[in-house]
């Protein structure tokens, strides 16, 4: 093993480092208060190649693999200004139009996804079915040239920024009577598709919304891969999710540890600084020891599913530890401030929204457990 970081991916980080600076914390807390999008630093980092830097150079893309994908979350997050797009129109969108869309599907989005023009998010999450994707009830029905959509997605992030979803639906049942699903890149100007902004009570720029879909028509040419198999596809998807999210969480809690040693360093309070306290400091190196710890696995499972090995077990590993982190060090950092933690000056509140928000979705903690009881651990199916 080689833990030494090759110096192209060193250059990497200090130039994406260096575009989130001139934006900086106090940009993105601003925008999270407001609710509105960071579309300026977007566009700088579409610019500057980093945005498709997964994407195939043939599209426009960077051609580079998930462990530079994971290294663009890692350092926009540690330099103040973490972007939850990255994991839905860069990660699971980008992955799964790659490999299977049409030439045509692949030509009309993966240039303008790369370049920022157009961003695709993913629809899959119902009020009634949350974690059981099983039970998914939005359906593709086909209807001559075309298929018609009806149903409810919920909590979908980013659907007023994007030109586009990856809709995941119930299209019928296999010869065992368990349902099938398949994928659709639908329009989000499409007629019939109802967005209602759903209102959160966390200090983000991405705003979440509630999808009705009414008869949404689309054509047979927008199906994204094999009809009836998008349950197996759109684990394409959800890895890259988990490891770019980890790699988030990993930057959040880079941010918040360093924004909290600073604090500790030169705040007083009776005589030296309150960093000399082991009340102050032994939270601090433990919330840095977790962040580094989360930072190895994501690596790996960057590596492993780059590699076409098997990542579901790494990716489901890194997304826990390094939520748990995230959230760890937020609240450590916040703690540390004691009422300037609160305050809007030092940007603290926003980094331990999206950190909480992490430690739920896209995937809680809870499933995650499950998934390394069952999977790992091969201990009997809890649910």
């Amino acid at each position: 093993m080689n833990f030494e970081e090759s110096v192209e991916h060193q250059d990497l980080r200090r130039a994406i480092g260096a575009i989130t600076d001139k934006y900086g914390p106090e940009y993105y807390a601003e925008r999270a208060a407001a609710h509105e999008p960071t579309h300026e630093l977007w566009k700088d980092l579409a610019d500057h190649g980093f945005i498709g830097i997964n994407l195939p150079e043939e599209y426009g893309g960077g051609g580079a693999g998930m462990t530079e994908l994971a290294i663009v979350c890692e350092e926009t997050a540690a330099h103040g200004c973490p972007q939850l797009l990255l994991l839905v129109s860069s990660a699971i969108s980008g992955e799964l139009i790659t490999k299977y869309g049409t030439e045509d599907q692949r030509q009309n989005w993966l240039p303008r996804m790369a370049s920022g023009d157009a961003k695709v998010v993913f629809a899959i999450t119902e009020p009634d079915a949350g974690s059981n994707s099983h039970s998914i009830s939005t359906s593709a029905v086909r209807d001559g040239d075309d298929y018609v959509l009806n149903g409810t997605k919920y909590y979908i992030s980013g659907v007023d920024e994007a030109e586009a979803l990856v809709v995941v639906t119930r299209s019928g049942t296999d010869a065992q009577g368990r349902p099938t699903m398949s994928l659709f890149l639908v329009p989000t100007d499409a007629p019939g598709l109802v967005k209602n902004l759903l209102p959160v009570g966390v200090s983000l720029p991405e705003k979440q919304f509630t999808l009705h879909f009414d008869n949404v028509r689309v054509p047979a040419a927008n199906l994204l891969g094999t009809e009836h198999d998008g349950f197996r596809q759109v684990f394409d998807g959800l890895n890259p999710e988990r490891i770019t999210g980890a790699a988030l969480c990993v930057g959040v809690g880079r941010y918040v540890v360093e924004r909290a040693a600073d604090y500790a360093r030169t705040r007083t309070v009776w005589g030296p600084s309150i960093g000399t306290y082991q009340g102050v400091s032994h939270p601090l190196a433990k919330a840095k020891i977790e962040v580094e710890l989360a930072a190895m696995m994501t690596a790996k499972a960057a590596w492993l599913y780059e590699n076409g090995k098997p990542a579901g077990e790494a990716a489901n590993i890194a997304k826990y530890a390094a939520a748990e982190a995230a959230v760890g060090a937020a609240d450590t950092a916040i703690q540390i401030h004691g009422g300037n933690g609160f305050s809007t000056e030092f940007g603290l509140i926003p980094q331990w929204s999206i950190a909480r928000l992490l430690r739920v979705a896209p995937v809680s903690r809870e499933m995650i457990l499950n998934y390394v009881a069952q999977h790992s651990l091969k201990l009997p199916k809890s649910y």
